[in-house]
Order: structure tokens, then sequence, then C-alpha cells
């Protein structure tokens, strides 16, 4: 589940980078993302093999704080257990450019994440968290979600959107444990 904000508006916003690898792994996986019908109406989803593992990919249509509903009507309609569910989020306590992988653990204020534990009753799902870092100053951490990268950051946002769709490749073939090994001394 990769997380974002719908519309040509927010594309850009550092709080889409989880949607941004979503499309970047639907690209690797030859998928394309449709819109669903029923339990999965609200989230564009695409169906395949990712790492010699059947997937779904999928990225909700709602805001982020309203990412849970879609996210249990997908588990609930594909019978996968949470255990499974893998999201690829921006995170506002690792540097930019860095991704790390966890399972569970709390939200740190993503509303995204909030709305996810909420609607499947637990926090224990891995995590691909792409590091956006701190906001400037004393820049509200809300705002500065919703706010494009800069000129700068743009620079290696491609970079940090392949890197995050590896370490989430990673994940998928070799557990949690074996693609932090991996993953965590990139930096």
């Amino acid at each position: 589940m990769g997380l974002g904000n719908p519309g040509p508006g927010y594309a850009g916003n550092r709080h889409n980078v989880g949607a941004m690898v979503l499309d970047e792994l639907a690209a690797r996986m030859g998928g394309k993302l449709t819109a669903g019908k029923g339990a999965r109406a609200r989230a564009l989803s695409a169906e395949g093999r990712l790492a010699g593992r059947r997937v779904v990919l999928a990225r909700p249509t709602t805001y982020m704080n309203e990412s849970g509903g879609p996210v249990r009507g997908l588990l609930d309609y594909h019978k996968l257990p949470v255990a499974d569910l893998v999201v690829v989020h921006d995170e506002l306590d690792i540097p930019f450019a860095a991704v790390r992988l966890k399972r569970g653990g709390g939200e740190g204020g993503h509303n995204g994440l909030r709305s996810i534990s909420r609607s499947t009753g637990t926090r224990d799902y891995l995590r691909v968290r792409v590091g956006i870092g701190r906001p400037p100053g004393r820049q509200d951490p809300a705002d500065f979600v919703l706010k494009d990268f800069s000129a700068a950051e743009r620079k290696e946002l491609d970079l940090l959107v392949v890197e995050a769709a590896d370490a989430t490749e990673e994940l998928l073939a070799r557990g949690l444990e074996a693609a932090q090994s991996v993953v965590h001394p990139r930096g």
C-alpha cells in the first residue's frame, strides 16, 4: 500500500512519496493500477508478481487520513492477513533520502498510519519508511508534508523512489530482518 493524497495538486508533495514508490513498483511489475469495485472501490490496484511473490499493489484514492478504509477493504477482499500488509509512507523522523524498514511501532503523528491502525485493529504491519526529513525552523510539520519537494531534493527524488522500491522488493524477497541488513547500511 503506497500512501498519498489524491489529485494532481498533491502529486509532488512530500506526503505522496509512498504513492510515488508504489507507481515505481507497478511499473516494475508491468501492472497498471486500475480502480476497483465494491470493497476495492476506494483504491487503485494491480495484481501480479514482484520479487517472486504474488502481490496486490494498491494506492488509496481517499485523502491520507482516510487510508484505513481502503486498506481494510482490500485486505478483506483478497483475504490477506494484516501480517502481510506492507505500507510505504513518508517519514519525518528519518533524514531525507534514507529508507528504513520495520514492523509495528507508533504512528509518529502520521494520519495515514493512524487510520490504517484504527481500521485493522493493530499497528503490527510492515512499513517501508521513506525519509523526508524534518521541516526547517519552526515550520509546522503538517504544512511541510503538504509542500512539494525542494529543487535540491527533486534532484535526488528519482533515486530515493528507486531505493525505496528496491527496499520493498528486498522485504518481499527476504523477509524483514534479512532485508534490514541489506537496506539499513545504505544510509
